[in-house]
């Protein structure tokens, strides 16, 4: 459908039906779906009119494709214009097949896979009916208290718009109208909403703006950048003002600065939260700050369906500002083909042909097992397969492996560990017992656990959170294992026999007690549909771990924020001239990180030769080339994520220790060297001055090239003019 047909349409609207379209409700509202149920009360409660409901543009949460095709097939027989919905949903993970947690997916350093994955899930999606999902989540986290840190890739701006990029890619295709196996992208939350104040859900952001568009911004940018088509609000303050009613945020660097010109939505309600944040006086206000502010659409409440048409007619709010809005609704609707094929991709034959099928599911299984970090190996993986094996701990026989936002994954037929390990050794060498629930057990529980591992010759201990206790609302201010786990592993660690902790989690957690009471520890997040396969795997060298940090784990909960990339103090710790006690300190753990950004264990051995660098100098408009040798010392192939760090040792403003500008994901054979080399830019050297101008300074810096951000060799050179 052409531009000009879309302005025929947004002539022959009444201002109602315009003002409806921006209107996003939830699934059971609508004719024709599956769980409609009563829902008299909720829409007396919202005081949605079955006018509002058949003019709605949007509808939340419906999938599948008989249900999609029952709802838009009743909607545009009630719709006067015959424009259809947008279906929009949470495909974060994975749709039904279910790949890991994106914290997780980000620990692969893999953006190729990444981008696979994201493919998989638009494919499902799309064949069920979805035609926007609500990914991907690019909030640069450092706070591991904050439950949503799993929806992110990290605590690093390159690495986070890399991933940001690559989703996209996989969600969107080339070109959504021909394509009918993706799914429009909505980028969120915009912005800053991983820095939200105790790690505490929906809490308050403030910060300065160069921070802002340093560390938190440049995500967001990439994924518009390669064309994500929506974005979503953030729930939080920044600057003093909720994002939903920023207009500074939204109007003048989203679309005014960057030229975005795709639909703003509220995350669920933030437009009427505006008035508990104490920014608005009732919904009128709020619709109107919103409006003003530049969201399109408002998801679930009706601050705009109430209040706008007033506005409107009073000349509180311009009806240019609604002519825009329904517009840009249009627009993605036709760039959807939606108006010429309104159940775009939906068919319930190749449905049940695409969703999990075995290509899916091989895939979430490679994806789950570059995700896994191995945090400590103390000669004791890979196991041996005449091994005697006790499988203990409330993940051993458990299908919550899929976290949260795996709306439509199916923890039965989730992988679990056992079944992963049984497959692969045969159940004949395994014993298994519980010991605990996530968090709480009995002695006799305990006591049978204690016995099972006591016949054994390794013991596996399968720990973690539930996927309630992170995600969305799963803020907690203690990060250890839940106390009922802690004393399981205190008790199994008293036996002195061989034991391997494998970690089922949405977030860095306080592993101190874990690191010292366990030979070996990998961290499998929450792996997905095909977990228990990939562990199993890896635990016993079918597959060489690869997997290395997006976020820093602490020492203690106190230490929190620790990240790589945090600037130096007046009193460093470690100075030349320091004194012993006043430094920038703790006096009872280190500073840095117990596992720190980049860092991932495998079972071949590599080591660097000194960085070699092209030029001492590098001059605006020239390159330097970064080379290093690394070789892997062992007789196992394996791969190796080569990081590129960089130091500018002067700026106008205090810069970080160290950044990361580059990386190489490498296959080694046994003792094979090659030589990786990175060329720098001085583009890269870029950060916000105190103005916020974007340049570079001449002066010294430092390039550091190693396998994670702790251990690294450098090499100095200068920036000239």
């Amino acid at each position: 459908m052409a531009d000009l047909s879309l302005h025929s349409i947004l002539e022959q609207m009444t201002l109602e039906e315009k003002i409806a379209q921006f209107m996003q409700l939830a699934t059971p509202f609508f004719e024709g779906a599956e769980e409609q149920g009563e829902i008299t009360g909720p829409m007396a409660e919202m005081g949605i009119t079955e006018e509002i409901v058949k003019n709605s543009g949007s509808v939340l949460g419906a999938s599948g494709a008989k249900e999609v095709r029952s709802i838009q097939e009743a909607y545009l027989k009630n719709n006067r214009l015959g424009i259809p919905l947008l279906i929009m949903a949470d495909i974060v993970h994975g749709f039904k097949t279910i790949f890991p947690v994106p914290l997780g997916i980000g620990c692969s350093w893999d953006t190729e896979l990444a981008e696979k994955s994201a493919e998989i899930a638009a494919r499902e999606a799309a064949v069920s009916g979805v035609h926007v999902t609500f990914a991907p989540m690019v909030d640069l986290v450092r706070d591991p208290r904050w439950g949503r840190v799993m929806e992110s890739t990290g605590e690093d701006p390159f690495l986070n718009s890399e991933f940001a990029r690559a989703f996209v890619r996989g969600f969107q295709g080339r070109n959504l109208a021909e394509d009918t196996d993706r799914v429009a992208a909505c980028v969120k939350h915009f912005a800053a909403y991983g820095a939200a104040e105790g790690g505490r859900d929906y809490n308050t952001v403030d910060m300065s703006e160069r921070q802002l568009r340093e560390m938190y911004l440049p995500a967001y940018k990439a994924a518009l950048d390669e064309g994500c088509e929506m974005v979503m609000t953030a729930f939080n303050t920044v600057d003093g003002i909720p994002a939903s009613g920023n207009k500074k945020l939204m109007r003048d660097i989203l679309r005014e600065e960057w030229g975005f010109e795709g639909i703003l939505i509220s995350d669920w309600g933030a437009v009427k939260e505006l008035i508990p944040h104490g920014v608005a006086n009732g919904e009128k206000e709020a619709a109107e700050k919103a409006m003003k502010a530049g969201v399109d659409i408002e998801m679930m409440t009706t601050c705009y369906v109430h209040h706008l048409k007033e506005q409107v007619e009073s000349g509180t709010v311009s009806e240019n500002l609604i002519d825009e809005a329904v517009l840009r609704i249009l627009t993605l609707k036709n760039k959807l083909g939606l108006f010429d094929h309104p159940h775009r991709g939906t068919d319930e034959k190749r449905e049940q042909e695409v969703i999990m099928s075995e290509e899916h599911r091989h895939v979430a299984r490679r994806l789950a097992a570059k995700s896994c970090v191995l945090l400590k190996n103390d000669d004791i993986l890979p196991l041996q397969a005449d091994k005697k094996v006790a499988l203990i701990g409330p993940f051993a026989q458990n299908g919550d492996i899929l976290g949260p936002w795996a709306w439509k994954g199916s923890r039965e037929k989730a992988v679990q560990l056992y079944d992963g390990i049984a497959k692969r050794e045969g159940a004949g060498s395994i014993s298994v017992a519980k010991g605990c629930d996530v968090a709480a057990g009995t002695e006799d529980e305990l006591n049978e656990a204690l016995a099972v591992a006591a016949e054994a010759e390794v013991i596996i201990l399968a720990l973690g959170e539930s996927s309630e206790m992170s995600g969305e609302a799963g803020s907690r201010s203690d990060i250890r294992l839940p106390e009922i786990q802690r004393k399981l592993l205190a008790a199994i660690s008293k036996l002195g026999k061989p034991t391997v902790a494998v970690l089922f989690n949405g977030r860095p957690l306080d592993l101190t007690d874990v690191s010292q009471q366990t030979d070996a520890i990998l961290e499998a997040w929450f792996p997905g549909t095909e977990g228990g396969h990939a562990i199993a795997d890896l635990l016993y060298g079918i597959e060489n771990p690869s997997g290395r940090l997006t976020m820093s784990f602490p020492h203690s909960a106190g230490q929190v924020p620790v990240y790589y990339n945090c600037f130096n103090t007046g009193r460093p710790q470690g100075a030349p001239d320091a004194q012993e006690r006043y430094v920038s300190q703790y006096l009872d753990i280190p500073n840095e990180a117990l596992y720190p950004f980049g860092y991932g264990l495998s079972y071949s051995s590599f080591t660097y030769d000194e960085p070699v660098l092209s030029s001492g100098t590098l001059k605006v408009g020239e390159t330097i080339d970064v080379t290093v040798r690394v070789t892997n010392t062992s007789e196992r192939e394996g791969e190796e994520t080569v990081q590129l760090y960089v130091r500018d040792l002067s700026g106008e403003v205090v810069r970080p220790l160290k950044e990361l500008k580059d990386f190489a994901k490498l296959t080694f054979k046994p003792r094979e060297t090659k030589e990786v080399t990175f060329t720098l830019r001085e583009e890269q050297l870029r950060y916000h001055h105190s103005d916020l101008q974007f340049t570079s300074d001449p002066g010294d810096f430092i390039v550091y090239v190693g396998p994670n951000s702790a251990e690294l060799k450098e090499q100095p050179f200068k920036l000239i003019n």
